[in-house]
């Protein structure tokens, strides 16, 4: 594979995984509610995904850095609204 195949690849990963989170962060603001939404969970990912997107930004990684940059503002808003509507 050439540098920029692999690149692309990485690009098409991060888009999926990161919009993956859209529905639900979109169903979490509109009815204000995420009461079958984990907690624990919300904050182990968050967790997780500061790291990667700390990794990525070391590496100088753009796809690690763009997909954990949009992922952490999805999931983080997700987790806004656990803690703001229970």
């Amino acid at each position: 594979m050439t540098p920029d195949l692999i690149t692309a690849l990485g690009f098409a990963a991060a888009l999926l995984t990161t919009i993956a989170f859209l529905p639900q962060a979109v169903k979490s603001w509109r009815s204000r509610s995420t009461r079958d939404v984990s907690l624990g969970m919300l904050l182990i990912l968050v967790t997780g995904i500061i790291l990667w997107l700390a990794y990525g930004i070391l590496r100088v990684d753009p796809p690690i850095i763009a997909a954990n940059g949009g992922t952490l503002f999805l999931a983080g808003s997700i987790l806004v609204c656990k803690l703001r509507f229970g």
